[in-house]
């Protein structure tokens, strides 16, 4: 097999800084290429584009990564932004659903995460949770990492990939709500949660909710890599 090219989207922000500058950047937490990269591909960044050209773009890709970050406008899924919205991405959220679309209609692998499962939900008709508690680190302490265990649902892809209860790395404090028709969900946590999403009869579509590009478990990007491969 050769080595897949998989694409990993990119967080979009106004003010960014290194050496002497301060300017917008398109940037990315270097857990995310490495995590393709440890897992056998390369790695390619995808900053935000006309959603126009997002068939150009994975018709040029083996895989597709969309990675977390900001919330996703809610008006994206007919609701109006509660207190604990972040503010709107329109840019950013414009171009990974054209992405999603493309990947989707063409066959290519695409991994969610976070965000990305989260988006997944609201392109295929879902709603979200614009907040929940206790999922964004010990005791909501900003920018730390928290670990809970999520549990597989028998006889879905994800099960098939990782089948058992498993302690995954968690940041987020939104969540699938309604889910999309033609989605699954794969896992929960113990409050019931939606912890990943799959989309039967697709190539390869998964999404979850948890950070795997923080943690030492391989096997769901290893999974995504391995049928990129095929081609």
């Amino acid at each position: 097999m050769s080595v897949p090219l998989i694409g990993v989207t990119t967080y979009l922000e106004p003010v960014a800084r290194w050496g002497v500058w301060e300017l917008p950047a398109a940037l990315l937490p270097s857990a995310y290429p490495r995590l393709v990269q440890r897992s056998g591909g390369l790695a390619a960044l995808l900053s935000p584009d006309a959603p126009a050209r997002a068939a150009a773009a994975v018709a040029r890709l083996d895989g597709l990564v969309i990675a977390g970050g900001a919330d996703v406008e809610p008006a994206r899924y007919g609701a109006e932004p509660g207190p604990r919205t972040g503010p709107p991405n329109r840019e950013r959220d414009a171009w990974e659903l054209a992405l999603l679309d493309a990947a989707l209609e063409s066959g290519t692998p695409v991994l969610g995460i976070c965000r990305g499962m989260q988006l997944m939900n609201v392109a295929l008709g879902g709603t979200l949770v614009q907040h929940l508690d206790g999922h964004a680190g010990p005791h909501g302490k900003a920018g730390v990492l928290g670990e809970h265990p999520v549990t597989p649902v028998p006889g879905t892809r994800y099960a098939s990939i990782v089948p058992e209860e498993s302690a995954v790395p968690t940041y987020h404090h939104q969540a699938v709500d309604r889910l999309a028709p033609d989605l699954v969900a794969s896992a929960h946590a113990a409050d019931g949660t939606v912890e990943a999403v799959e989309l039967p009869g697709s190539r390869w579509a998964l999404g979850v909710q948890w950070h795997p590009e923080m943690g030492d478990d391989l096997r769901v990007i290893q999974a995504l890599v391995t049928e990129a491969a095929r081609g």
